[in-house]
């Protein structure tokens, strides 16, 4: 008898043999792997995974460590995944190109090609037996492209870790594994959002701006039957895009036999918004939010949201882009894990136009991928589209996108609650604090941190005034952007002014009659003008695009290039029309050395050699090499306390709690403050800031030597 797992329950030995464990592993695989159309790869790989398990080695590390037999003894290696990579090899000749680095990385993650090639060099142990699997090994019926290849690798390890992991759980804690599905289906999740829609459209005042709500989500039931493919929706900020995609992605399921709806935001700051409001349609038991801040309880009361997030096994889930591009791009178990499960759904990508340029060739690719080998549906949501089609742009796009609202120059003109007029005079730090001061309610957005402070700072403190950078901490800015909506939302007639960041100019539900934005991009222009007149209350609201003095120039990067794009398109007369953008775009690209600055798809694309781990360590959609430092503000101040009683042994759900108290600085910041002696390193990558004195409530982490008033992207 083969062990596979064992367990002893007071005291009482409980024993899963290999042969069990490996049967039920390649059915749950099967399952998995049939959404694409290949279950048998699946079934394979699940019979051969764990089939080291079978040597002497192993079976001594097993009975020693889990404590059956004691007096056995370890006497050699017991790795024993490649042994099943190399059965897998002898079995499958051609196939084991797919089967044989799933099967030897289901623990330490997907091999490069060359460290793969070393590994299966190895002979397999005499005393394992290789007897023949009676299966035929068939590919999708498709025509398979060089990029597809190592995305169906990725997903084939995706089945075989999940059903690997879901079996060991059933078997060693089966209380968890009860916690898992018994989910809504898209149906009824369907008949719960139009009940909700329907209640909300016959309360809503019968405004004009309502009523282009109702035909936008109109549209989207009446486009919403097409097959899986691209689709778009572009609307004007305040056109209730949020709902009505989701209307749209809900219809399309149910007609498509789709699983699972996805929706991707850039900004943390949107999945909770988005979140709560998709929660108080369908129900906590419904909606995952995954991203970093979010916190599910501690691990001795494991909740059934908690157990989702390992393998998004939930029929609504809200990420992030960088969640959701960097676990379709990884060779790790635990990221990879959740691949599958975006087969056959539909995906929402909210505010398209934020996903980094530096990125679009592989993820364009990665996108192709979904639709034509997964069955996946994508929606392109934002105000501004950006050009995604087409191979004459310095990338290969994508090949259709189906928009849902045909008349989109008619519908921003109907929309269009704003008027944008670019001041022509360069502006002091004076200069814009005193217009501001002119305005009693007024919202300004400018490019760093050090802008946001500068002005902020020589505001007038009367009424509400109120600051917004990432030199607060995520608590701390929550907690602030909810002081601006309840203060709008009141009958008072004191002033009420906000400078900002653009952490707040895309997704948060605010409503500005004026708004002031620092030159930028097109895109980031309209989303700040968003901001401004969003729920139509006057006739017209203003937005006034400013330009800092030559001693406050735009950093070098992004913003610089963003911004020179619009202003190389000359004097635009609608800033909002359709082809206004397009036209923006298509100069932003003609200005990009390279979308794929990684190299990404020359690490993947070549089957017989693909690159997976090194891949992995090169795909990251944000290059942050900036340093968590922790603040005791609000309920951190309880979390350090514990944090510093317990440091010696640091747990993964206290530091989850705390990523909501942490500022990310600078390296050359974090010396500074380190040479001060204000930080406490409590463990590798854990600092935090002794001094509160150098935490301001208004405006976030400073200094008294202002070392932090270098220009900082946001």
């Amino acid at each position: 008898m083969y062990i596979s797992h064992i367990k002893n329950e007071s005291g009482r030995w409980f024993i899963q043999t290999n042969e069990e464990h490996q049967a039920n592993v390649a059915a749950l695989a099967s399952t998995f792997a049939s959404s694409f159309g290949m279950g048998e790869w699946g079934k394979v790989m699940g019979l051969l995974h764990d089939k080291g398990k079978e040597t002497t080695a192993f079976q001594q590390y097993i009975r020693k460590e889990s404590g059956y037999e004691s007096d056995t003894r370890i006497t050699s290696n017991t790795h024993h995944a490649y042994i099943g990579a190399l059965t897998a090899q002898k079995l499958f000749p051609q196939p084991s190109a797919l089967l044989a680095n799933p099967i030897a990385g289901h623990h330490r993650g997907l091999y490069d090609s060359g460290d793969l090639k070393e590994l299966l060099k190895c002979d397999i142990p005499q005393e394992v037996k290789t007897e023949p699997i009676n299966t035929t090994l068939n590919l999708p019926q498709i025509q398979l492209q060089r990029y597809h290849f190592h995305h169906l690798v990725r997903f084939l390890f995706s089945c075989l870790v999940d059903a690997d992991r879901l079996d060991t759980e059933v078997f060693m804690t089966p209380e968890q594994s009860r916690l898992r599905g018994n989910h809504t289906s898209m149906a009824e999740l369907k008949q719960m959002l139009e009940q909700y829609l329907s209640l909300l459209n016959q309360s809503a005042p019968d405004t004009y701006v309502n009523k282009v709500r109702r035909y936008v989500q109109e549209q989207c039931v009446a486009e919403s039957q097409g097959k899986t493919g691209y689709y778009s929706l572009t609307v004007p900020t305040g056109g209730g895009k949020t709902l009505a995609s989701v209307l749209w992605a809900l219809n399309h399921a149910v007609r498509n036999n789709l699983q699972r709806v996805i929706i991707a935001i850039p900004y943390t700051s949107i999945i909770t918004q988005t979140a709560a409001t998709l929660k108080h349609i369908f129900g906590e038991d419904n909606v995952l939010e995954h991203h970093s801040e979010v916190d599910y309880g501690d691990s001795e009361t494991v909740s059934p949201l908690q157990l989702a997030t390992e393998n998004w096994d939930y029929p609504i889930i809200v990420t992030t882009n960088v969640q959701f591009f960097e676990s379709l791009f990884s060779n790790s178990p635990s990221q990879c894990r959740k691949l599958h499960n975006i087969a056959r759904s539909v995906v929402i990508f909210d505010e398209v136009q934020t996903l980094p340029l530096g990125f679009y060739q592989p993820i364009i690719e990665g996108i192709k991928t979904l639709k034509e080998v997964f069955g996946t549906s994508f929606l392109f949501t934002t105000a501004s589209q950006p050009v995604l089609e087409g191979t004459d742009r310095g990338f290969d796009g994508l090949n259709h996108i189906h928009s849902i609202i045909s008349n989109e120059r008619q519908l921003h003109k109907e929309l269009k609650r704003v008027e944008i007029k670019e001041m022509r005079e360069s502006c002091t730090y004076d200069d814009i604090a005193e217009r501001l001061a002119r305005h009693n309610r007024v919202l300004c957005i400018v490019n760093t941190r050090k802008d946001a402070k500068e002005i902020y700072e020589r505001l007038p403190q009367e009424g509400i005034t109120l600051h917004l950078s990432r030199m607060m901490c995520s608590a701390h800015i929550k907690h602030t952007i909810q002081q601006v909506k309840e203060a709008l939302t009141s009958d008072m007639e004191m002033p009420i002014r906000v400078v900002s960041t653009q952490l707040i100019e895309a997704g948060v539900d605010i409503d500005f009659p004026i708004v002031y934005r620092q030159e930028a991009g097109l895109d980031s222009i309209l989303q700040a003008a968003g901001r401004c007149n969003r729920e139509g209350k006057i006739k017209v609201g203003r937005t006034f695009v400013f330009s800092l003095s030559k001693e406050h120039y735009l950093p070098v990067g992004y913003i610089s290039q963003t911004n020179n794009a619009r202003k190389n398109m000359g004097a635009i007369e609608d800033w909002f029309a359709p082809d206004t953008v397009s036209r923006y775009f298509e100069q932003l690209y003609s200005r990009v050395d390279s979308f794929d600055e990684k190299q990404i798809c020359a690490l993947c694309n070549e089957p017989r050699s693909v690159q997976f781990e090194t891949a992995a360590g090169e795909f990251h959609l944000i290059e942050d090499n900036s340093i968590p430092v922790y603040i005791r503000y609000g309920e951190g101040q309880t979390l350090i306390e514990e944090l510093l009683r317990t440091c010696s042994m640091v747990s993964y759900q206290l530091m989850k709690q705390l990523s909501p108290y942490c500022v990310n600085v600078r390296q050359k910041d974090f010396k500074t403050l380190q040479e001060a002696g204000v930080i406490l390193s409590v463990a590798d990558n854990i600092h935090v800031l002794q001094d509160p004195s150098l935490y301001d409530h208004q405006t976030g982490l400073t200094c008294h030597n202002k070392f932090l008033e270098e220009t900082i992207i946001i």
